[in-house]
């Protein structure tokens, strides 16, 4: 697949997956709700690390790096989001 259908899918794909927090955010919230937002937000930074970054072909140590700090982020917010509620 050539670098500008990739990127075009990845921009597709962040535009589907923005427009589902939206839809998401405007539900009555609950707990699984929260983390069903957090959770698009990590598979947001995950196409965003490995489209647009293009650190799919990145040596594995920065990868995860960058895939882990989402995952990490988003675990802080949700456990504070729990915590405050």
């Amino acid at each position: 697949m050539s670098v500008s259908r990739v990127l075009l899918v990845c921009w597709a794909a962040l535009a589907a997956l923005s427009l589902c927090t939206v839809l998401l955010g405007r539900a009555e919230g609950t707990r699984l709700l929260t983390i069903a937002i957090l959770l698009v937000a990590v598979g947001k930074a995950w196409l965003i690390a490995d489209g647009f970054m293009e650190m799919r072909h990145a040596p594995r140590l920065w990868r995860r790096l960058m895939l882990s700090w989402a995952v990490v982020l988003a675990t802080v917010v949700g456990l504070t989001l729990v915590e405050f509620r």
